[in-house]
């Protein structure tokens, strides 16, 4: 019976939920109780990672610090784990994870820029902290570029490498091509991160264990950015009854999220109109920026979004959705005046 690892996001995905407003003793409160459920790993922190509190992703209600120090104490069980983006997080960091008694340093990075976390990946094996990898699932790449990244950053140091899909865009028969031909091409463990914006992310994380991932990202009731990730309660019974092992107890994942999360969830984990239009291949982060120009041009924020999900756009292209607004607009326009 294949044993699958769960690695809990409430306190770091669900972050973004809460607008980055998680208290250092909200997060050492839940800490402690996410930590008697079973899970091998709990990440926790900033939304954007370790030193992603700023005037550009917004500032947390707590420093790095405060929330390690908070948390540390309360987990006896799980691994602590902590994420960063190479550019923002810095060996200081590592070395305060270090400190507060992190095990694992991920490291997001654009698939095809994985060579970027080299110096991190390195810093974190010298300080005794596990590195893992995380990729975006990039459906311009081919299947096998997706594996000569994965590869990549295997000979960087990333004892496990994370297949996510970050806009939640993915269907379950190409999450399993993916995961499955990394596994055969690749010798550290597979993880997979999803998100649920067609309501997918179950079916999809349950594709990629089939596929032969040993690590897969959950939060309790799905609390995480947009329109949320993969609910542990869920995945977990579904695992169950396909026969795959993990250490954690359902019922006391109920409790703990209907106790503990549910009273402080700022609302519940719903999917709105814009967050379905991320299904066309687009990161949560365009929007805002969707939003606004729409507003500004007079066009359908949702036409911005599919456009962009057409074209193939990443993170960090955000801008491009007033181009698109005023070709929108434009069209419109023109046909307005036939």
């Amino acid at each position: 019976m294949k044993k699958i690892n769960i690695v809990d996001l409430t306190l770091r995905d669900g972050s973004h939920a809460m607008s980055h407003q998680f208290t250092a003793q909200q997060m050492a409160d839940l800490a402690a109780q996410i930590d008697t459920i079973g899970v091998d790993y709990i990440e926790f922190g900033h939304g954007n990672g370790v030193g992603g509190s700023s005037i550009q992703y917004g500032f947390g209600a707590a420093t790095d610090e405060e929330y390690m120090k908070a948390v540390n104490p309360v987990v006896h069980n799980a691994k602590l784990c902590v994420i960063t983006l190479p550019g923002i997080g810095t060996r200081y960091d590592l070395k305060m994870a270090v400190e507060n008694g992190v095990s694992v340093a991920r490291f997001a990075t654009q698939m095809s820029e994985c060579d970027i976390a080299r110096q991190h990946i390195g810093m974190a094996k010298e300080m005794g902290l596990t590195p893992w990898a995380v990729l975006p699932l990039a459906k311009f790449l081919s299947v096998e570029e997706t594996i000569f990244y994965a590869q990549q950053s295997e000979k960087l140091g990333a004892e496990v490498i994370y297949l996510l899909d970050g806009g939640g865009s993915a269907l379950p028969e190409e999450v399993y091509e993916r995961v499955f031909e990394v596994c055969k091409r690749v010798d550290v463990p597979i993880g997979f991160h999803a998100h649920n914006n067609m309501q997918l992310a179950v079916a999809n994380s349950l594709a990629a264990v089939d596929a032969g991932c040993t690590y897969i990202d959950a939060c309790l009731k799905g609390f995480g950015a947009g329109a949320g990730n993969c609910p542990i309660e869920p995945f977990v019974l579904a695992l169950e009854r396909k026969g795959y092992k993990t250490n954690v107890d359902l019922y006391k994942a109920m409790d703990v999220g209907d106790k503990y999360l549910k009273p402080i969830m700022p609302r519940p984990q719903e999917l709105t109109s814009d967050q379905i239009m991320l299904g066309y291949g687009v990161y949560s982060s365009f929007l805002l920026f969707a939003r606004r120009a729409g507003e500004k041009y007079g066009v359908d924020p949702r036409d911005i979004i599919k456009t962009i999900g057409l074209r193939g756009c990443t993170e960090g292209q955000e801008q491009i959705c007033i181009e698109v607004a005023y070709e929108l607009a434009q069209k419109k326009k023109a046909q307005e005046t036939v």
